[in-house]
């Protein structure tokens, strides 16, 4: 269980989002799906987030079944933000799974098993239940941040703190890890209101407060959907409605027995889980449709370094994008002609013929200085760092002549300089002292060079 606590009003450090695409909210498109210079963390890449936004209204018109997309491209040119893109526009809570193409490989795991749990957890399910709930409008939210349980070196959310109020009450509750990294993950900011379930700490978005938003500092246009204060306390009775991946309910349904019923927000795991199971859990989301109890939200599945997939992958996921539960599959290549996995025979991205010819196929290219420099802006923002022109300048020419990627990189540690000399803004001085400590891919290669008679060869 989720620890939720009441707190008394207390400062609290705020979380240092440094995840790569959390400032990702949507494509950056206008009304008619054309993209806009920079909108919704989208910078560049106009024409990939034009065909982006093409698929999105292609999968809600329901005509993109038994095709996948490929972004290709050179690395560092927003292939995962554009996929991440396409998952926000599909809507919040539509599920958004990430792997590498080299992941599906387990020494205790069959890799077609992997590829199904992976499909299934892509897909979502809008159900309700009648649940003891927290409701208000977020006044104030606090992250806390801490290591990750299995990398020391990465910041993940640790515990949060949140101000709720309605019409008639304000609290403060205290929320451990999993509450505050779904926070995070649903993009929970001030003036949202929102439902958290007092026993799972699952949370709901329910819409931004009338009262919280300010038409003279906000286009209507892109206004969300507003909604009235609550009223009455905030701990409440109310039907919930809450969004589970199918591998979930899959799990859910193994554990059935020993739980003496299905509940729809009680986790499973630590068990087998065979066909005959997946068979239980779509008859029962078939059921939930029918009944109109619950909404099929298909998701994005997103395979990075595809060509790491071999022949059977490839095979399995031809057939699997042709079930009727299917999420939408993204799949990312930055690999010219080479060999498919498996076989003797080249072919383009590493990828069956067969395969591609399935695939609607987008293009990405490097970004110009003028576009690194408004990418550096929104990381320097999203990392709570502060660049001043001359130092945004040189990290943006930076990453035109090495790659986006470096230039970005090099804010943190540009940081930790400026911070240990006393100064809260990065100079340019930081920025070179940065640029000699850390070096790029090509200045590495080039050192490689000069001393490739030193190195050990094979």
């Amino acid at each position: 269980m989720p620890e939720i606590s009441e707190v008394p009003e207390e400062g609290v450090e705020e979380f240092e989002r440094i995840s790569a695409h959390t400032h990702i909210r949507g494509l950056g498109l206008d009304e008619n799906g054309n993209p806009r210079d920079t909108d919704d963390g989208m910078v560049g890449q106009k024409k990939a987030r034009e065909a982006a936004g093409r698929v999105v209204n292609l999968v809600r018109k329901g005509k993109l079944g038994g095709r996948s997309v490929l972004l290709a491209g050179p690395p560092g040119t927003g292939k995962t933000a554009v996929a991440v893109g396409m998952a926000r526009e599909l809507g919040e809570d539509v599920p958004f799974i990430q792997i590498s193409g080299s992941q599906i490989f387990s020494a205790d795991r069959d890799k077609t098993d992997i590829l199904m749990e992976s499909l299934r957890k892509a897909l979502g399910v809008k159900v309700s239940e009648m649940r003891e709930v927290y409701e208000g409008e977020v006044t104030s939210l606090d992250i806390q941040s801490g290591q990750a349980a299995y990398n020391p070196y990465q910041q993940t959310a640790s515990e949060a703190q949140i101000s709720l109020k309605t019409k008639d009450e304000q609290k403060n509750l205290r929320l451990g890890k999993s509450v505050a990294s779904s926070l995070q993950n649903k993009q929970i900011s001030e003036g949202d209101v929102i439902q958290i379930d007092a026993e799972s700490g699952q949370i709901m978005r329910v819409g931004t407060s009338r009262e919280a938003w300010d038409g003279e500092k906000a286009d209507i246009s892109v206004s969300p959907d507003l909604v009235d204060l609550p009223t009455g306390s905030i701990k409440k009775e109310r039907e919930f409605v809450s969004t589970l991946n199918i591998h979930q309910i899959d799990s859910l349904h193994a554990q059935r027995k020993a739980r003496g019923g299905l509940s729809l927000f009680f986790g499973g795991g630590g068990v087998e889980i065979d066909e005959n199971v997946r068979n239980a859990t779509n008859e029962q989301v078939r059921s939930w449709i029918e009944e109109r109890k619950g909404e099929l939200l298909p998701g994005v599945l997103f395979i990075d370094e595809v060509h790491m997939l071999d022949i059977e992958a490839f095979s399995f996921l031809n057939r699997a994008v042709e079930q009727e539960f299917s999420p939408i599959v993204i799949l990312a290549s930055n690999r010219g002609k080479s060999k498919i996995r498996g076989t003797d025979y080249e072919s383009p991205h590493g990828m069956p013929l067969d395969f591609l010819d399935r695939l609607l196929i987008i293009d990405t290219h490097p970004y110009g200085e003028d576009e690194i420099k408004s990418i550096l802006e929104i990381r320097a923002k999203e990392e709570d760092a502060k660049l001043k022109e001359e130092a945004l300048k040189y990290l943006a020419k930076v990453g035109s002549k090495t790659s986006m990627r470096y230039a970005v990189q090099l804010i943190a540690p540009a940081g930790e300089i400026a911070s240990m000399n006393d100064r809260d803004e990065i100079s340019k001085d930081d920025a070179e002292e940065a640029r000699k400590l850390f070096i790029s891919v090509d200045d590495s290669v080039d050192i490689l060079k000069e001393y490739e008679e030193k190195m050990v060869s094979d």
